[in-house]
């Protein structure tokens, strides 16, 4: 992860999040829209796929400010998308099924659970706080199967059918509405993120990472940031939660999976930690890979996916998004 440089935000006068947005280049961002809609109409056929993947690139969005900015390592990340998803499907099965209710209700959820369980894992370091999450999601899984009557166990919570988005938009049996629903989801929360991750907060967050002795030095409250910044993850975790719930109709147990939460560290690793843009290129390269040798090899599809993480670690450590930069350095040239 590169250092903080004076030239990152203006460090005089009051800090303008609007002047910092108007004093960066936005043509990277309007390329991965424009890449984004490509798929609609290129992938007319695969759209619950497609869709699968920008859920997805959420939820590892809200890791990166966790473990790219913070520091913090984490392998139970799946328990706070886990509360998103099952907080969302209780709503609209019990309360409305209104898509932007169920979001917010998902959100909240999150980042109560995130929270709660931020008071403790903010507390530990290293090996615990993995092992401390691990065990949390597992906790929750092991309620979701028992809780029955309310979760529906092992089979999976259904029977709920989402409203028309702003009573408008009904969702589909091709799943156009539902793509367009989270593109624009996606869209919001990154460029929520980009301002986050630029704010003095997010300077923050990433002084923690780089030196928690130098950040006490300076006054900084070190453990009540991180739970800030934990629990600000949970609400985006469950958010991909809540859309995942939305548009499957179905919530199981499995959305706790310790393997989930492995499968989003090794997204973010692949594109590059410590920058939202690594979290898109990470995710999308991850899924599509995956979701392309699982279909030739249904069994050994994981060969794929472990060459893959070992050709990036080995070659670009710094994760996709230091790909170019790592080619200058190879060829003698500046970066």
């Amino acid at each position: 992860m590169s250092n903080i440089s004076p030239n990152t935000i203006p460090n005089t006068g009051k800090f303008s999040w609007i002047k910092y947005l108007k004093d960066r280049p936005l043509w990277v961002d309007l390329a991965l829209i424009a890449m984004a809609v490509a798929c609609y109409f290129l992938f007319p056929y695969s759209l619950a796929f497609v869709t699968r993947v920008l859920i997805v690139m959420i939820f590892v969005l809200s890791l990166d400010l966790v473990l790219g900015y913070a520091g913090v390592a984490t392998l139970g990340h799946a328990a706070l998308f886990g509360t998103g998803a099952y907080a969302a499907g209780l709503f609209a099965l019990h309360a409305t099924a209104s898509p932007i209710l169920g979001l917010l209700v998902g959100a909240c959820a999150a980042s109560v659970v995130a929270f709660v369980s931020g008071l403790l894992l903010m507390r530990a370091h290293g090996l615990t706080v993995l092992m401390l999450s691990i065990a949390f999601a597992e906790v929750l899984q092991e309620i979701s199967n028992q809780a029955g009557s309310i979760t529906g166990g092992a089979d999976g919570l259904a029977g709920f059918i989402m409203n028309p988005i702003l009573g408008i938009f009904e969702f589909d049996f091709i799943g156009q509405t539902g793509f367009w629903y989270v593109l624009a989801v996606l869209i919001a929360v990154f460029i929520f993120l980009k301002m986050v991750v630029a704010s003095p907060f997010g300077l923050a967050a990433r002084g923690i990472h780089q030196s928690v002795v130098r950040m006490r030095a300076i006054g900084t409250g070190v453990y009540w940031k991180l739970v800030a910044i934990y629990t600000l993850s949970g609400a985006i975790a469950g958010i991909a939660g809540a859309l995942s719930a939305q548009i499957t109709e179905l919530v199981s147990p499995e959305v706790f999976a310790t393997s989930f939460s492995a499968e989003v560290v090794i997204m973010l690793i692949l594109g590059g930690m410590g920058r939202l843009y690594g979290a898109i290129i990470g995710t999308a390269l991850f899924m599509v890979v995956h979701h392309t040798a699982a279909s030739v090899d249904p069994f050994n599809w994981l060969f794929v996916i472990g060459g893959l993480v070992l050709v990036v670690v080995f070659f670009v450590p710094a994760g996709l998004l230091a790909l170019p930069a790592e080619i200058k350095r190879r060829m003698g040239r500046p970066t």
